[in-house]
Order: C-alpha cells, then sequence, then structure tokens
C-alpha cells in the first residue's frame, strides 16, 4: 500500500508503489488491475509490470486509408491480417470517409471544422467563416444587384471620405454628412 501524503498535508497526495521509484506524486494514479498507487511515470500497465496487463490493455489498429479504428479483440493476429479482414467485412474500407470536407467557395481550399463552419442561411451551403455571408461565396438565392448594393453600402462609411480643399482634415461622405 502508498503511504499518503507528507507529516504536513497526510491526505495530499501518494508515494508510488514500485520499488524503484517511491516519488510523491500529488496526483496519483490507482491502478484498477493491481489495485496499487502509482506516479504519472508508472500508471500504465506495461510501465509498472502489472499481472493483469493482458486482461485490461485494448488496442487498436488504424486503417491508413480510411482512418478506421479496428479493435484486437486479443486475438494474435498482425496488423496487416486484421486490416486484411477490415477491407473484406460488410462495411469495407472506403477512403472517402476520410476526407475532410471542404469549403465550396471558389478557390478556397480551408478544411470544415466544428470550429469554423457557417451554414448560410440562403442558400444552406456548409462554408468557412471568411466566406459565411451571401456576398462572399456568390450565393444562389442572392442577386446580383442586391450584392453589389450591399457592398456598395459598407464602403461608404469610410471609403469615400476625402481630403477637402484647404487641406485641413478629412470631409466626411455624402451620405454621413447629411445625417441628423
Amino acid at each position: 500500500m502508498a503511504r499518503r501524503g507528507t507529516e504536513a498535508f497526510p491526505d495530499l497526495g501518494a508515494h508510488c508503489d514500485r520499488e524503484d521509484c517511491n516519488q510523491l506524486d500529488f496526483l496519483p494514479f490507482d491502478c484498477n488491475g493491481c489495485g496499487k498507487v502509482f506516479c504519472t511515470e508508472h500508471r500504465a500497465y506495461v510501465d509498472h509490470g502489472c499481472p493483469l496487463a493482458a486482461d485490461n490493455g485494448r488496442t487498436v489498429v488504424v486503417c491508413e486509408a480510411c482512418g478506421d479504428s479496428i479493435e484486437r479483440a486479443g486475438s494474435d493476429e498482425t496488423d496487416a491480417q486484421i486490416l486484411e479482414k477490415h477491407a473484406r467485412s460488410r462495411r469495407g474500407c472506403d477512403p472517402a470517409r476520410k476526407l475532410k470536407p471542404r469549403c465550396p467557395a471558389r478557390r478556397c481550399k480551408e478544411t470544415l471544422t466544428f470550429s469554423n463552419t457557417s451554414h448560410c442561411k440562403e442558400c444552406g451551403q456548409k462554408l468557412c467563416l471568411k466566406h459565411r455571408f451571401p456576398e462572399d461565396h456568390g450565393c444562389s438565392r442572392v442577386s446580383p444587384v442586391g450584392a453589389a448594393a450591399a457592398a456598395r453600402r459598407a464602403g461608404d462609411c469610410g471609403r469615400d471620405a476625402q481630403k477637402t480643399k484647404d487641406g485641413g482634415g478629412w470631409a466626411l461622405p455624402p451620405l454621413i454628412r447629411n445625417f441628423n
């Protein structure tokens, strides 16, 4: 059984049960195989020589073509045999499943992930954040006249500001200057 904590804090942490380590770890790991306490370095079954490691260890083989993980299930098959069985299985190995979706906007190669995907309310497409507005991805449901008007409205604010004739500052565009 691991000695717990220090003299000042007896309930804080535990010493590693591996004989050659005995390190005080403040976040110890309890092995569900042998019931002993181990430090971060010796928490894995193979690192502390757990006698029940074969019963609890789960390993998988990852298919390079489709990205599926195939559990070994305690068999003595080699990786090549497991992958061959996976390719012949009913579900099969489909390389198209590994391809990540990309933004459909013209010339955009952005991979769509959970955090950078947006849905267009007009056409329903999944797009990257850069092309999330209908004007930015050439939305099929927005008329070209409406897109051009929106672009003009966006540019009216600061782009049209011009230097005054006397050189003493900037004049506001007419749309904003007449706004009271």
